[in-house]
């Protein structure tokens, strides 16, 4: 199997979009806690935070986008939500370990998840919208008006 099959293949599914943003998300909170540890770059204490809101909202964004291309938009919408319950969970708490900062005492990043996560559940749902919308459409014949009584 080639990468770019893997890839293709495997880019739909959830679990391994979560996966991916939380490996990325991890390098961003260590890169900053090394910088931070050597003294090199002055950083917020909230940084982890910010990495852990940022990653979650860009999973939100391209997980939605890509389930247009989901054959089940059911099954595909029920592994997104539970991946994005293990995304925020583990970010989360990488968040409050780095930052040594529970999210009760991180300010406004509580309101932030929170928002995002509704934000992610309004995308889903506009986007399996339009998916329908667009099925509907493209099973209608579009030859001549139907004509109403």
């Amino acid at each position: 199997m080639t990468i770019t099959a893997f890839f293709e293949k495997n880019i739909g599914r959830p679990p391994f979009q979560a996966a991916i943003v939380l490996a990325a998300g991890l390098l961003f909170m260590t890169i900053g806690w090394v910088l931070a540890l050597n003294g090199v770059q002055a950083i917020d204490r909230l940084f982890a935070w910010t990495v852990a809101t940022a990653f979650a909202l860009l999973f939100a964004i391209f997980n939605s986008l890509i389930s247009l291309r989901a054959a089940s938009s059911t099954k595909y919408w029920g592994a997104s939500v539970y991946s994005y319950m293990a995304l925020a969970l583990c970010s989360g708490t990488a968040a409050w370990q780095f930052s040594g900062i529970p999210i009760r005492e991180a300010g406004t990043y509580r309101w932030i998840f929170l928002v995002v996560t509704f934000g992610f559940l309004v995308f889903l749902s506009m986007v399996n919208f339009m998916k329908k919308i667009v099925q509907f459409a493209e099973r209608e014949e579009w030859n001549q008006p139907r004509k109403r009584r």
